[in-house]
This record gives C-alpha cells, structure tokens and sequence, in this order.
C-alpha cells in the first residue's frame, strides 16, 4: 500500500461507515475526505478553520 499523505481517523474501525481521512495539504490548508469514497472531492480548511474544528470537537460543542 502506498502512502499518500492521508491519515484515517483512529475512530474508523471495523465497519463503521462515518470514515474521514485528513492530510496537510502543502498550503498548510487541511484537506479531508471520505475513506469510503476517496475519488470524490475533498473539502480543505486553512489551518484556523481546522483548529476551531478540532477544539469544539473536544469540547463535544458540535451538534
């Protein structure tokens, strides 16, 4: 298997069908995807973007 510079989230186990994968995209932008589907378009978000994500996503704040 050859990497390509996109990571699974560790929460996509088994059969699970909610599967994203994410790289760096070399604008710094945070490209991401579904596993399921990986030819289809991705979405990208700069670097802010992806650090409010991720911090309302630890505060369990997304609904």
């Amino acid at each position: 298997m050859r990497y390509d510079g996109w990571l699974k989230s560790s929460y996509s186990v088994g059969g699970n069908a909610n599967c994203v994968e994410a790289r760096l995209a070399a604008t710094s932008a945070v490209d991401v995807r579904d596993s399921m589907n990986p030819d289809l378009p991705h979405l990208s978000f700069s670097a802010t973007e992806w650090h409010a994500f991720l911090s309302a996503a630890q505060k369990e704040e997304l609904g």
